[in-house]
């Protein structure tokens, strides 16, 4: 039973790993620049994200200016002069979301370094109010995360089928539009082969050369 226990935990963790969509980001951001930071999201989808500025002097306490942008262009998170925050929201549309950072202009000749956790998905899920709510612990708990972890999979990869699916589909038309173009390329060389052939023809028969 320990066995089948830890063999279910791992399980769990595998696939949480490769269903979650989440990590820790470690940013760099010079004085006078912006970093960016794009995650590609699929629609219906909670995202949940903690930023800290980490402090290398003791005396300087450097903020920052964070912006969430939507693949279309829409502010979903916007706060300036801000050390330590997150941002929540559910994905409205499918695409890649960006989250920038701008060093504040009190700060302008300093290199902040930032944390940012993003958390996609199950992992955005308050796991612990989930346990007590479906009273479940334990073993029972990994193998509900395993099921929500096998879920995600399956709709990744039915995202990823219809991509691959779209991608064929551009790849023939592109196909069929190459080889009409090369047989119009063709036709149009043999054309000019062939009235090139008679004006020398011609030509040779006006200057009594043939």
């Amino acid at each position: 039973m320990a066995r089948g226990g830890a063999w279910a935990a791992a399980a769990a963790a595998v696939l949480w790993w490769m269903a979650a969509g989440a990590g820790a980001v470690w940013l760099e951001i010079a004085p006078s620049g912006t970093k960016c930071v794009a995650e590609e999201i699929r629609s219906n989808v909670v995202v949940i994200g903690d930023y800290a500025v980490l402090y290398e002097h003791q005396q300087v306490h450097p903020t920052v200016s964070v912006k969430i942008t939507s693949p279309f262009g829409d502010t979903i998170h916007k706060k300036d002069k801000v050390t330590v925050d997150q941002f929540a929201f559910t994905t409205s549309e499918a695409g890649n979301y960006l989250a920038c950072f701008t060093v504040d202009g009190d700060n302008k000749g300093l290199v902040v370094k930032l944390n940012l956790d993003w958390k996609i998905g199950i992992a955005a899920k308050d796991w612990d109010a989930i346990a007590k709510k479906e009273k479940i612990e334990g073993v029972a708990l990994e193998l509900f995360k395993l099921d929500e972890s096998v879920q995600t999979i399956y709709e990744n990869l039915l995202v990823l089928r219809t991509k691959e699916s779209d991608m064929r589909d551009v790849s023939e038309v592109t196909n069929a539009r190459v080889l009409w173009l090369s047989m119009m390329s063709l036709g149009v060389c043999i054309c000019v082969s062939v009235m090139q052939l008679v004006h020398l023809k011609r030509y040779f028969r006006k200057k009594k050369l043939i």
